[in-house]
């Protein structure tokens, strides 16, 4: 199937199981409050503000004026995209769908008064709240290393300044030199992202600085396209990477973002570059919510709310998500039986079955396009896989560009959906 603009908007059937009666307000309009203006968020309060059509006044809290998509921000690193190509602003929910947009942090949530509150002062009401907060990093994760460390050793899995960093500091690697990546454990953001990011930045070696070297620490016995990552970089990068996994202290690592050191089971490594990316937790505001459980926030699958208040939702990469991965395209596909569910719980409008779906492409040279996904349904447990796919090792030059090609279709359908 190729994905555009037309068909990923219209083939995203709202859906979500049936739920109690509408709510009933003695005054005014039912209110929900969303706090994140990713995937999961802008798309949550686009389709509850443009399907009610007023009936609900939608507020969006987001800090940053313009969204960069942590999806396709590797493809900046490899030098298949600009940076202001993965910028969108919010004017256009604002003006068009009526969302009032608060660019401000939400800094603490009162559930039995159903308030957020901004760090700018004052507090929203809600009668529903949608959390969709993206992750954080677990403090201590890769010792060494905390936030105060991001410019010397850039994360960049949140994209903007931090991916333009990482970029300027491959650039200015010596010949010869070292790029170092500390892979994080599961569950997080993105499967595939550390190995396309590696994909792209061996793609960019390969032009400005063949004989530079590629050191991936990685904590996990195997990884998300695995077979597809390693054949395309033996056929691209021969020689040029190397991954050490936790059967040889790949799991045990330090970094002296000072010395510019990585360390891998008490070996000592100088490297060039080091991209730190934790273990990672829930967005800081799920936590101050009172509503996660370890690193993350457990939620029903039919309507994607909390196991803890049913009056707050969780979306994407914040949320327990069963089967589900973690990616832009979950979240953008949970938020719509979120957006579903909670429309018809507050005017009693139809509620179908939940239903979900997840693609996740990736670049590994020029036009070496690959994909893993899956369709999903709601259980009382979790959200469960149904059945999926996977690109094949030894596919056609002709097959991999088309699914490039399917990708950029997917890319500018899911940010018309997220943003309008």
């Amino acid at each position: 199937m190729t994905f555009n603009r037309r068909t990923f908007i219209g083939s995203a059937a709202v859906t979500a199981s049936l739920l109690a009666a509408p709510m009933v307000r003695a005054q005014g309009k039912p209110r929900v409050v969303v706090v994140g203006g990713g995937a999961g968020g802008a798309t949550a309060a686009r389709y509850i503000a443009k399907d009610s059509e007023g009936a609900i006044d939608v507020t969006l809290i987001e800090p940053t004026r313009t969204y960069y998509t942590c999806f396709f921000s590797n493809l900046y690193l490899g030098g298949f995209r600009e940076m202001q190509s993965l910028g969108h602003s919010y004017g256009t929910l604002a003006a068009e769908y009526g969302i009032n947009v608060v660019h401000d942090w939400a800094v603490g949530v009162d559930r039995d008064a159903k308030t957020v509150t901004l760090a700018g002062g004052g507090s929203l009401p809600y009668d529903r709240l949608i959390l969709s907060p993206g992750i954080d990093f677990v403090d201590g994760a890769v010792e060494g290393w905390d936030i105060s460390s991001q410019n010397a050793m850039p994360h960049a899995y949140k994209a903007g300044s931090q991916t333009e960093l990482l970029k300027a500091q491959i650039l200015a690697m010596p010949q010869g030199g070292t790029f170092a990546m500390v892979a994080p454990p599961n569950p997080y953001r993105c499967p595939p992202g550390p190995y396309e990011r590696i994909s792209m930045v061996a793609h960019l070696l390969k032009q400005t600085n063949p004989t530079a070297k590629i050191l991936i620490a990685d904590p996990k016995e195997s990884f998300s396209k695995q077979g597809l990552f390693e054949e395309g970089w033996n056929d691209n990068y021969t020689g040029m990477i190397e991954r050490i996994g936790p059967d040889f202290g790949g799991a045990n690592v330090a970094v002296d973002p000072v010395a510019m050191t990585l360390s891998i089971d008490g070996d000592v490594n100088n490297v060039d570059v080091c991209n730190v990316i934790p273990a990672m937790k829930a967005g800081r505001i799920a936590e101050i919510a009172g509503i996660t459980e370890g690193n993350w926030a457990p939620v029903h699958a039919a309507d994607m709310s909390s196991k803890m208040d049913d009056s707050i939702h969780v979306l994407g990469d914040a949320a327990a998500q069963g089967d589900m991965p973690k990616s832009g395209f979950s979240a953008n596909s949970q938020a719509k039986v979120c957006a579903n569910a909670v429309r018809g719980a507050l005017t009693g409008s139809t509620v179908f079955p939940a239903r979900f779906a997840n693609t996740c492409w990736s670049l590994i040279d020029t036009d070496d396009g690959v994909k893993v996904g899956a369709t999903y349904e709601a259980t009382d447990e979790k959200i469960a896989k149904v059945d999926g796919f996977v690109s094949q090792t030894g596919e056609s030059d002709e097959v991999r560009a088309a699914t490039y090609r399917e990708s950029i279709g997917w890319y500018d359908g899911i940010t018309s959906d997220m943003f309008g």
